[in-house]
C-alpha cells in the first residue's frame, strides 16, 4: 500500500456475524478498486464459514456463521488475504461489463441541469457533453434495489449537495453531486441535482440477474433527444444495451 493509505486496510468486526475491510475512509478510484478486488478474491478463496460478501464505495463486507468460523480465524485469513498483494492496484474482477444508457438531458427531464453547469462552471450544451461522454464505473449498489452509485466524473464536478432536499424525482433520473452519479431505481427524495431521465430498468424481479448493473460495471450516458427518448420508454430494455468487458 502506499503512504497514503495510513492505516488502511482496516478490519472490524460488524456485530457477532460480520467483518468489515476497508481500504480508505473516502472515495477514490483506488480503494473502491479494492475493495471490488478484495471482495472477488474472498469469493473466489470459498471460505467455509463465510456465508455472504458485498461490496461498498471503498469496503468489503463478510457475513459468516460465528458457530463455524471463530472471529480469530476469520481475522487471520483476512490479514493473510491483505499480505497477499497491494490491493489498490489490483486488477477488477471479472464478468465485469460497459453499459450503454441513452439519456435526456435538460428540460423537463433534467430540471436542474442549468443550476448544475453554472455550478461546474459550464454552459448547458458544454455539460451535456461533459456528463455524456464520462465513463464511470459502479462503485456500489445501496438505497433501493438495484440503485447504483458511479464515478468518477472530471473534477469540474466536483460540486456540492443541495441546501434542501427536492421532494421527489422520478424512478429514471439521473442526479448528480460530488463527482458521482446516481440513477433512481424508485421515485424519491433526494438532495442532488438531476441532470436527466434514463429508461433503462434497473431491477427485473424474478430475472436470473435481477440487477442491470453491477459493481465493477462501467456506464456511459450518451445524449438523445426527447422524441427519441420517448420511443425508448416503450423498450423493454429502455434503449440499454451492453458488452462484455472481462
Amino acid at each position: 500500500m502506499s503512504p497514503e493509505s495510513g492505516h488502511f486496510p482496516m478490519i472490524r468486526t460488524v456485530g457477532t456475524d460480520g467483518m468489515l475491510v476497508s481500504f480508505g475512509d473516502r472515495l477514490s478510484e483506488a480503494a473502491n478498486r479494492a475493495a471490488l478486488a478484495f471482495r472477488a478474491a474472498v469469493e473466489r478463496a470459498g471460505w467455509s464459514g463465510v456465508e455472504e460478501t458485498s461490496s461498498s464505495l471503498v469496503s468489503a463486507y463478510l457475513r459468516f456463521d460465528p458457530l463455524g468460523l471463530s472471529h480469530a480465524d476469520l481475522t487471520a485469513r483476512l490479514q493473510d488475504l491483505i499480505a497477499d498483494r497491494d490491493w489498490l492496484e489490483a486488477p477488477l474482477p471479472e464478468g465485469r461489463r460497459l453499459h450503454r444508457i441513452p439519456t435526456c438531458y435538460g428540460g423537463e427531464s433534467g430540471p436542474q441541469l442549468a443550476e448544475a453547469a453554472e455550478a461546474a462552471g459550464m454552459s448547458e450544451a458544454e455539460a451535456v457533453e461533459s456528463l455524456s461522454g464520462a465513463r464511470v464505473r459502479v462503485t456500489a449498489l445501496g438505497f433501493a434495489p438495484g440503485q447504483p452509485y458511479l464515478g468518477e466524473l472530471p473534477e469540474a464536478w466536483d460540486i456540492p449537495r443541495q441546501q434542501d432536499l427536492t421532494p421527489q424525482v422520478p424512478k429514471g433520473a439521473l442526479v448528480l453531486a460530488i463527482r458521482q452519479f446516481v440513477i433512481f431505481s424508485v421515485t424519491a427524495p433526494t438532495g442532488w441535482r438531476q441532470v436527466g431521465q434514463t429508461a433503462a430498468p434497473l431491477f427485473r424481479m424474478g430475472d436470473e440477474r435481477p440487477f442491470l448493473l453491477a459493481p465493477g460495471d462501467e456506464v456511459i450516458f450518451p445524449a438523445v433527444s426527447e422524441a427519441e427518448f420517448a420511443n425508448m420508454r416503450a423498450e423493454a430494455a429502455g434503449g440499454a444495451s451492453w458488452e462484455a468487458l472481462s
